[in-house]
């Protein structure tokens, strides 16, 4: 099998192209090496997912995704696979020292969706945004790239954080989606904090209580937004640009949560497309606010 690596970076680009991802836009403010890296990553994760959200039986996509990551150990162990995103990953985790463990828990992450549909405490929905979210942005940052002298002890809550904001506000915004798959991510404990109850949610019963319950998981997010953009005082200068662009969309996101209230548990929360883009250049530009 004749290998090329441009020709596996080429598969991971049109991944990201195909996915019509938010993050196409930022990764452009990336040098081309570092835009590489970064696609692999995505694709990576694109792929991981896929698996899980497939069509098949629970039992078929947990071989799969066994397969997928006994593959994805011998690509960073050096041995030759036939997947090209696995070995453009693993190349990638060569290149910017990438500490395997955050691979393996993006799986681990998306393993967690196969037999997992609900979560009773807000640790345990924490471990799970860890795991999906966080390990990318952990993975990530050493592809963008650091200012001199800025050690992992200080980057990495700052990074943890971001991945926690990202996904909770991905959590908030497809509740509906989510909960059309059979799927509640939102903790039990914060249900009954709040006075409702989960089976009206399944069920559409959306009363007062809701409010509170919306209000609370956004307090949430907020507080790890706050928390995460100390990263973009520790990024290296094109790191820095795709890190508030990508910030600043999913805060964007998370305030048109906010806004729309309990409406969040009965419909999708909608952003207009010029909109995100639009503050994505913009923090760029002007710095996060």
């Amino acid at each position: 099998m004749i290998v090329s690596q441009r020709a596996d970076a080429e598969v991971c680009r049109l991944i990201l192209k195909k996915s019509g991802s938010s993050f196409a836009l930022p990764l452009r403010f990336l040098t081309p090496e570092k835009r590489r890296g970064s696609n692999a990553l995505y694709a990576f994760c694109r792929l991981a997912d896929d698996i899980v959200d497939g069509d098949d039986r629970v039992s078929e996509k947990t071989r799969v995704l066994l397969e997928f990551e006994v593959m994805l150990k011998d690509a960073l162990h050096g041995k030759l696979v036939h997947e090209p995103v696995l070995r453009s990953i693993a190349a990638t985790a060569m290149r910017y020292s990438i500490p395997h463990e955050h691979l393996f828990h993006i799986i681990e992450g998306v393993r967690c969706d196969l037999t997992k549909s609900r979560y009773e405490t807000t640790d345990g929905l924490i471990r799970y945004c860890r795991l999906v979210a966080s390990a990318v942005g952990l993975a990530a940052v050493p592809i963008w790239g650091l200012r001199p002298g800025v050690s992992s002890e200080e980057w990495t809550p700052s990074a943890d954080a971001c991945g926690l904001a990202f996904q909770w506000t991905n959590i908030l915004r497809d509740i509906v989606e989510d909960r059309e798959r059979g799927r509640v991510y939102l903790p039990e404990e914060s249900f009954h904090a709040s006075g409702c109850d989960v089976q009206d949610l399944v069920a559409g019963r959306i009363g007062l209580c809701f409010d509170n319950l919306a209000a609370m998981e956004v307090s949430r997010a907020r507080s790890w937004f706050s928390e995460a953009m100390h990263l973009d005082s520790m990024l290296s200068v094109d790191g820095k640009r795709v890190f508030r662009s990508m910030f600043a969309v999913y805060r964007e996101l998370l305030r048109s949560v906010e806004g729309a209230g309990s409406s969040i548990f009965v419909q999708r929360v909608q952003t207009p497309k010029w909109r995100l883009p639009f503050i994505g250049v913009y923090s760029v530009l002007m710095g996060l606010r």
